[in-house]
């Protein structure tokens, strides 16, 4: 979940585009911009 926090960061503080995040995360764009669009916060 440390990883949610992190795409959160990288798309809210510092402002990169999905592609971005997706490239450094190796993770899917569509897998952020679920996460993304989930709104979830972790405690």
């Amino acid at each position: 979940m440390e990883l949610l926090n992190i795409i959160r960061r990288m798309a809210l503080r510092e402002n990169l585009p999905l592609r971005e995040i997706a490239r450094q995360t190796g993770m899917s764009r569509n897998t952020i911009r679920k996460y993304l669009n989930a709104g979830t916060i972790e405690p």
